[in-house]
């Protein structure tokens, strides 16, 4: 219990460290007038705490794993990202980016079916490879639905969320690389989250959908 404790105070202390930089560049971005920077860092803000907003909202616990996994993803993606260019100074951060939002995306996916299947109140009985290619599948589903809303803001505010490549002056080639890591993240968590279901592997993502029902046992209640 003592290290259980340890880890989960480290974890809310990360995440908490993360959006304390994340003000700070709001404040500094406002005090040199980057009024542009300024509003994006704080919608970042916002974003970093939809988890415990939509915790709240819907009376559920997030285990400080997915809150510091969440709050690290927009860090690295929108903050360090697009504000200081992390896409154009390094080539490889745009694909472990997208690649990370596939597992995210996947761990999201299939925890809101497994809890839908595991619920009482719901009649619902899937079987693992249901919940696996839903899990899937709602990952490359989220990916598709942020690469229209990064071509949309290209195209309206002239922003360049979309990377060009070589001989590709259209981003088409960023947006397929990107959908095809979207897809290799959300496979392996399908393939996982397919063994914990079957087999009860032991893995990083078993541990955590076992964290997450001790969060929230009246989300899997029977009676």
């Amino acid at each position: 219990m003592g290290i259980s404790m340890n880890e989960s105070t480290l974890h809310s202390r990360l995440a908490t460290a993360l959006q304390i930089i994340l003000l700070a560049g709001a404040i500094g971005a406002l005090w040199s007038q980057q009024w542009f920077n300024a509003v994006i860092i704080i919608g970042i803000i916002l974003v970093s705490l939809l988890p415990t907003l939509l915790a709240r909202s819907f009376d559920f616990v997030i285990p400080h794993e997915f809150k510091l996994l969440t709050i690290g993803f927009v860090f690295a993606s929108l903050f360090l990202g697009e504000v200081h260019g992390y896409y154009t100074k390094f080539w490889w951060w745009d694909i472990v980016l997208h690649t990370s939002s596939g597992f995210l995306l996947g761990i999201i996916g299939f925890l809101l079916v497994y809890v839908l299947n595991e619920t009482k109140q719901i009649q619902l009985s899937m079987r693992p490879g249901f919940v696996a290619f839903f899990a899937f599948l709602f990952a490359l589903g989220i990916g598709a639905l942020w690469e229209i809303v990064e071509f949309t803001l290209d195209n309206v505010f002239g922003l360049t969320m979309q990377k060009t490549m070589l001989g590709d002056s259209t981003g088409l080639t960023d947006t397929m690389w990107d959908l095809i890591v979207d897809a290799v993240g959300a496979l392996v968590i399908s393939i996982l989250g397919y063994g914990y279901l079957k087999t009860q592997d032991e893995s990083f993502l078993e541990r955590w959908i076992r964290k997450f029902i001790r969060s929230n046992p009246r989300l899997f209640k029977r009676d």
